[in-house]
């Protein structure tokens, strides 16, 4: 008796689809609020219809353009081809440098067109001309980041990178480090590469302390004077009057260098000396 009962319930229910969750409609009006999604929907005769959705073409808005579109794609005729072209190899580039590849490619697909004379400008041509220009770029890029490309090396070298894929790891490409990077000597000490590095304006003690280094200064007269001196040769009196010249300029340097250090000394003294408030 219940089977009966519920047999002639679901006959008198429409079959269909909720238009909202697509689900079966389970109510008997064709309209209400559907027992799955708890929306107002109608029941629609076949799930496919129910998919569908339309819609008014006067409610729609207009397409806007991408935040970071650059516009070119507005151009028209052979610049709009070189662009079209350029775009599908501008992204193969890093991401700061895309740009930069993008308009090499463009002017590179430009000036060929122009100096191409009457022969026909192919797609295929083009797409040739934008591959070269890509390569070129890395080729570059490496020489930046390594010192040398694969230009400077011989066939035979060029082969065996080839055959061993040695690319990545060029035997001949500067290395490039880090002046931060901290070195660990034997006795566990942590120091940064840039302190290890020498310094050519650093003062050179040994070299101070030695005698030729002032010797360096002194004029060639006074050095010839000096050997004399050291062998025990008598000194003519030209030289006897230059060695008195020479010897009263560095008097003069010496006393004035003590004098200059001696008021220094005092105008110190007196300044500490000195109250706060002077009135």
């Amino acid at each position: 008796m219940s089977s009966s009962v519920t047999v002639a319930g679901e006959q008198n229910r429409p079959g269909g689809f909720c238009s909202r969750c697509h689900r079966v409609w389970v109510l008997k009006e064709r309209q209400g609020v559907c027992r799955w999604c708890g929306k107002v929907a109608t029941c629609q005769t076949t799930k496919t219809s129910a998919l569908r959705s339309f819609k008014s073409s006067r409610c729609s808005k207009p397409k806007q353009a991408e935040m970071g579109g650059n516009g070119y794609d507005h151009l028209s005729g052979n610049w709009l081809a070189f662009y079209t072209i350029a775009s599908k190899f501008s992204h193969k580039a890093k991401p700061d440098e895309r740009d930069d590849l993008l308009h090499d490619i463009i002017i590179t697909l430009a000036d060929v067109e122009r100096n191409n004379g009457h022969h026909p400008f192919t797609e295929a041509a083009m797409y040739r001309i934008a591959s070269r220009a890509q390569a070129l770029y890395w080729r570059k890029r490496y020489r930046i980041d390594n010192g040398l490309t694969c230009g400077d090396c011989s066939k035979a070298q060029r082969r065996k990178c080839k055959e061993d894929w040695l690319f990545s790891a060029c035997p001949k490409a500067v290395k490039l480090d880090s002046l931060n990077r901290p070195v660990t000597d034997d006795e566990g000490n942590t120091t940064e590469l840039g302190d290890l590095i020498a310094d050519d304006r650093a003062l050179d003690l040994d070299a101070w302390l030695d005698a030729n280094t002032f010797l360096l200064k002194c004029p060639d007269r006074l050095i010839a004077i000096a050997e004399k001196r050291r062998d025990g040769q008598p000194l003519d009196k030209a030289e006897q009057k230059a060695l008195e010249r020479f010897r009263k300029r560095e008097q003069i340097k010496m006393f004035s260098c003590v004098a200059f250090s001696a008021n220094s000394a005092t105008n110190t003294v007196g300044a500490s000396a000195m109250p706060a408030n002077c009135g």
